[in-house]
């Protein structure tokens, strides 16, 4: 998992229009793994703390780690959960907190919208030694890509990026069935018992919104000028407007693996 890819003004773009996750996650993830308020659960590639935040009130610590400090200053900033901790690192490193915490330490490891960064296969065989029993992995994809959605809206944006681009849009960021049995099937050959979940909601979106969650998903190299932002979301505006109200249907899945 590299940082130089949510560096710079891209944190912020993060923290402030990524989708968090409602309560019905953390139950479903609370259910899967028996969490408690004796638990330690890892949110690792945990951004701008998302899904950390969410996961506090059912656990009695959550360490958030990510390998960008930018995205980790913007979540210090944005919480305030006693019980949470952030570490700088990324997945390469997980194998390492088994001598600060011991084994059999945590009962699940979650990943939100980040397992596309790193090497699946290597991370599930490690995190296994720092999980007790009946604890897990958990992978969680918050919905589908804007530009990938199934509504005129999204494939009128997919349009707006691919003329800004110059090259077609389709990263999936992992929430396309081949990948999530590419996980599905890491999970099992790695000695978890593999089971599957869907939180489904609906919410408005404003044409805001949806340029905030585009610019959050780019590099820093590859975001507009800020003096250019504004016929960006023209741009934008002009282009979905005509498939409003606007509104995305959000489908979270949450793939876990239990020890």
């Amino acid at each position: 998992m590299t940082a130089s890819a949510f560096g710079g003004e891209v944190s912020e773009y993060y923290q402030k229009f990524r989708r968090g996750y409602p309560p019905e996650v953390a139950e479903e993830l609370t259910r899967a793994f028996a969490l408690t308020r004796d638990d330690v659960v890892l949110d690792l590639g945990c951004g701008t703390g998302q899904l950390t935040r969410v996961l506090a009130p059912r656990a009695g610590a959550v360490l958030g780690m990510d390998p960008e400090p930018a995205m980790l200053a913007q979540a210090r900033l944005a919480t305030d959960e006693p019980n949470v901790r952030w570490l700088l690192g990324a997945d390469t490193g997980v194998g390492a907190l088994a001598a600060v915490l011991g084994p059999g330490r945590l009962a699940a490891v979650t990943v939100a919208q980040a397992l596309h960064w790193m090497d699946h296969e290597r991370l599930f065989a490690a995190v296994r030694p720092l999980l007790r029993l009946g604890g897990g992995v958990a992978v969680v994809t918050n919905g589908e890509p804007l530009w990938l959605q199934s509504s005129a809206w999204s494939a009128a944006l997919r349009e707006v990026l691919a003329a800004y681009l110059g090259t077609p849009v389709h990263r999936t960021c992992g929430t396309d069935e081949a990948s999530q049995k590419r996980y599905a099937d890491a999970l099992a050959v790695a000695g978890y018992a593999v089971d599957a979940r869907v939180v489904e909601y609906s919410a408005p979106l404003t044409v805001e919104e949806i340029v905030g969650g585009v610019f959050s998903a780019m590099s820093p190299d590859r975001l507009p000028a800020p003096e250019a932002r504004p016929a960006f979301t023209e741009r934008v505006r002009d282009a979905v407007a005509p498939h409003g109200p606007l509104r995305e249907r959000v489908r979270v899945r949450l793939l876990t693996g239990t020890r």
